[in-house]
């Protein structure tokens, strides 16, 4: 039996904090193995990379994913008893109702309020001095998933929401106020979809057919029982936040455009150069950094022992930069992407294996078909500038964003 590389801090949570998307990816180089051991929050954990990695990781039969999830993560992103943390039949249960939200049908009619909201808001933008597109997109794409799924959203409370969704996402990794305001944006959220599922319930809020609120309001478990209503609230956030969250790919997409100007006019004319540049953009640039689940039964893999109850990290940003998948990981070459069938373990910015039935993210989709939606936009419907300003890319900070949120000038519509 191999020895498992161990990292030599009695506790790695404040280096995991301080290295952010690379604290796995580093070790692994040092140790020269794609899988060590560590302890996270004082608990003994496993640190794992790679597609023979995320092909283990997603092995049901030997993780969970109940307790998994550290209660920072489940207070502020994901929600307490949301459909992250089940296993089993109640996973595939909750996980059917949120595919069946996901039709073509419905993310085509997703699509089509975005691009509505995108050409509404190049009217406002035009002539109105400096553009942070991070923060814009917020707020477009939070009265746009609302309309979507059926929430009621006054354009009085547009701002007050988005800014809610964005405090969850950016709470887990860190410390301090930043944190505890995500935690009271979550219970705030939490407080209003519960209010609003009950109100649909009755029949005071109707939702329309087939939405995600309709869906969830609706939804009965194997024992034939409405969910609680907190636990609908979660589910329904985990609808509304995950596509708001798109903005920083969206982000991410035009600062690419930036720095690669030759891709502009390959997006422009090809559909299938637009695909190749939005695959290569989920590869290249940061978002979810780690997933993570929990052995159910002691075993060995490839000469590691897994003891039983040890919490497992699959690193996402170092898997999809993992130099045996992706010769010449760090840098951004869309042409990648031309000639690969890319199999559902190698490319997981979204989580990998199976959608219908495992962990991997019913919204990745939905995640797709907007940036794909976004670069048109941008290349095709718009011109603007780039100003001078700081666009590196921090990534020991969670989630990573350019500093200045990427400041779009001279806004003005084309002919």
């Amino acid at each position: 039996m191999a020895s498992m590389p161990a990292d030599r801090s009695p506790d790695s949570t404040l280096a995991l904090l301080r290295a952010g998307y690379r604290f796995i990816g580093e070790r692994c180089e040092r140790y020269g193995s794609d899988v060590f051991r560590t302890r996270i929050l004082l608990a003994p954990t496993i640190c794992l990379r790679g597609r023979p990695a995320a092909e283990l990781f997603y092995d049901t039969d030997r993780f969970q994913r109940a307790t998994a999830m550290p209660l920072r993560v489940q207070r502020t992103l994901t929600g307490r008893g949301g459909v992250q943390g089940l296993d089993g039949r109640e996973h595939s249960d909750r996980k059917a109702m949120f595919m069946s939200i996901m039709t073509p049908a419905a993310i085509r009619r997703l699509g089509q309020l975005f691009d509505d909201e995108w050409q509404s808001r190049i009217t406002a933008w035009e002539g109105a001095g400096p553009v942070s597109l991070y923060d814009e997109l917020g707020r477009s794409l939070t009265r746009v998933v609302c309309a979507w799924a059926g929430v009621p959203l006054p354009a009085s409370q547009v701002e007050r929401r988005a800014v809610e969704l964005h405090a969850m996402i950016e709470a887990p990794a860190v410390i301090g106020r930043r944190h505890w305001r995500g935690r009271l944006a979550r219970y705030r959220a939490e407080r209003w979809l519960a209010d609003l599922v009950e109100r649909t319930r009755v029949g005071f809020a109707p939702a329309p057919d087939g939405s995600a609120l309709a869906v969830i309001a609706e939804h009965r478990d194997r024992r034939g029982d409405l969910l609680p209503r907190r636990i609908a609230a979660v589910e329904l956030l985990n609808v509304l936040r995950p596509v708001v969250a798109v903005d920083q790919y969206i982000a991410f997409a035009a600062l690419a455009l930036h720095d690669h100007p030759a891709w502009r006019e390959r997006v422009r004319a090809d559909d299938e150069a637009t695909e190749h540049f939005v695959q290569e953009v989920r590869r290249y640039y940061p978002f979810f950094p780690i997933a993570a689940a929990r052995v159910r039964r002691a075993f060995d893999w490839q000469g590691h022992h897994f003891p039983k109850g040890w919490r497992v990290l699959l690193d996402l940003y170092g898997t999809n930069h993992h130099p045996t998948l992706w010769p010449q990981p760090e840098l951004f070459r869309p042409e990648r992407f031309a000639d690969r069938q890319v199999d559902p373990f190698e490319l997981v910015p979204q989580g990998g294996g199976e959608h219908w039935a495992g962990h991997r993210c019913a919204g990745e989709w939905i995640t797709i078909d907007l940036m794909k939606r976004a670069v048109t936009n941008l290349t095709t419907t718009m011109r603007y500038d780039v100003p001078v300003q700081n666009l590196a890319l921090d990534l020991h900070r969670m989630p990573a964003l350019p500093p200045l949120r990427l400041t779009l000038t001279n806004v003005r519509r084309t002919a």
